[in-house]
C-alpha cells in the first residue's frame, strides 16, 4: 500500500484535520500522480457535513485534482512519468451500460466511482479525494493537462468547469445565440467565458448590481439585476438558452418568461428544497427545462483541450490546507472571486 497524507472530516461534526491513509499500489492499468492543485467545491463542504445525506467517514474530500505523474503500471499507454495530469469527479464507472459505452460515464446505470465519499466498483472499498498529496486512479479516468495553462487556476475546470461546458455542448450552444447565465459565482463565470468562447451573445442575470463590472469583464455582452423588474421586463422572451447555476431557492416559472418558444432553461445549481413549476410557464412557446451535471471523460478532456486553445482557466485565490474552514466560512458568504484552490504543498 502507499502511505498518503491528507486531510479528512472524521464525522460530519467534526473539522478537517490532518489524517494519513493509504492507496493501492499502482495496478498494471493505473496513473499515480502527486498532487499539486486541489480546487475547493461547494459539494465537498455539502458532503463532509452530510447535508446530502449517506456520507462515509473518515472522508477526504476534493475533485478537482491537478499534479504531476510519478508512477505509471506496465499496461498503461497514454501517460508517462513528468507528464501533467487531472483527475475531476469520477475515478471509475461500470464501463458497460449503454451510458458508460456511449462515453456518459457521469450517467453510468450501475453506479459510477466518485472520486470521494463513494466506492469503488468492488462496493465495498472507500474513495479518498485530492486533500492529500498523491492519488491513484484507473488510466481510463486520467485527464491530459496542458502545459500552457496555469496549473492551480486550471483545477476548478474539473468540476466547475465541465458542469458547465457539458451542457452548453450538449445544446449546440455558439453563434447566433442568446445565452443567459444566471448566477454570477465558481460555477457562472464558466458559464460567461465558455459561452463567450462558444460564440454566443451573453447575458448575466444576477441580484446584485455589484456584480456589472466583473460580469463585463468577464467578456458579458450584457448584464441585468434581475431584483429591478424594469429590467427584467426588458428580455422578456429573449433568450434561447438559460444556464442556471443558482444553488439557493428562486423561482424558475420567473425566468421562463425571458426565453424565447423552444427556449431552454437548463439547472446545473441544486437549490436545496423543491420549487415548484407551472405548466404555462412552459406550454405556451414549447419551452424545456432540463437538468445537467458534469461530462463524461471524453468530454472533459474535450473540454480541457479547448480551454488550452481559448486561454480559458478559472479566476482563483490559492489558499494554505490549514485556511479550509475559514474559505468554506467565506464561500458560504459568497466572499470568494471565483473558486478556491488549495496549495498542496502546505500540506
Amino acid at each position: 500500500m502507499i502511505d498518503v497524507k491528507g486531510y479528512a472530516a472524521q464525522t460530519k461534526d467534526t473539522p478537517l484535520a490532518p489524517w494519513n491513509f493509504d492507496r493501492r499500489e499502482v495496478g498494471p492499468y493505473d496513473v499515480q500522480f502527486d498532487i499539486t492543485f486541489c480546487g475547493v467545491c461547494h459539494s465537498d463542504l455539502h458532503q463532509i457535513k452530510d447535508e446530502w445525506g449517506g456520507s462515509i467517514f473518515p472522508m477526504v474530500p476534493g475533485h478537482e485534482i491537478v499534479g504531476r505523474v510519478i508512477a505509471v503500471g506496465d499496461q498503461v499507454t497514454r501517460f508517462n512519468v513528468g507528464d501533467l495530469a487531472g483527475t475531476g469527479c469520477m475515478v471509475d464507472s461500470c464501463r458497460v451500460c449503454d451510458s458508460c459505452q456511449n462515453g456518459l460515464e457521469q450517467y453510468c446505470s450501475n453506479g459510477n466511482t466518485l472520486t470521494y465519499n463513494s466506492l469503488e466498483q468492488d462496493k465495498k472499498t472507500p474513495t479518498h479525494g485530492g486533500y492529500s498529496n498523491t492519488i491513484v486512479v484507473n488510466e481510463d479516468f486520467v485527464l491530459h493537462i496542458s502545459d500552457k495553462l496555469d496549473l492551480a487556476a486550471t483545477a476548478p475546470l474539473l468540476c466547475a468547469g465541465i458542469t458547465t461546458y457539458s451542457p452548453l455542448r450538449h445544446w449546440k450552444v455558439g453563434k447566433g445565440h442568446k445565452l443567459a447565465v444566471l448566477g454570477l459565482g465558481g460555477l457562472g463565470h464558466m458559464g460567461v467565458k465558455f459561452g463567450v468562447a462558444l460564440g454566443a451573445e451573453v447575458t448575466v442575470l444576477s441580484t446584485s448590481p455589484k456584480k456589472e463590472e466583473d460580469a463585463k469583464k468577464l467578456g458579458a455582452h450584457k448584464f441585468i439585476v434581475t431584483s429591478d423588474p424594469t429590467q427584467l421586463e426588458s428580455v422578456t422572451g429573449y433568450f434561447d438558452f438559460i444556464l442556471d447555476t443558482v444553488s439557493a431557492e428562486h423561482d424558475y416559472n420567473q425566468y421562463l418568461t425571458l426565453l424565447r418558444s423552444d427556449g431552454v432553461h437548463i439547472c446545473v445549481g441544486a437549490p436545496p428544497t423543491p420549487s415548484p413549476l407551472l405548466a404555462f410557464s412552459l406550454i405556451p412557446g414549447r419551452k424545456s427545462i432540463a437538468g445537467s451535471t458534469i461530462g463524461g471523460i471524453a468530454e472533459t478532456q474535450e473540454m480541457l483541450d479547448f480551454c488550452a486553445e481559448n486561454n480559458i482557466v478559472s479566476d482563483i485565490e490559492l489558499i494554505d490546507i490549514k485556511d479550509i474552514d475559514t474559505a468554506y466560512d467565506r464561500m458560504l458568504k459568497g466572499d470568494v472571486r471565483y473558486r478556491f484552490v488549495i496549495d498542496m504543498a502546505t500540506l
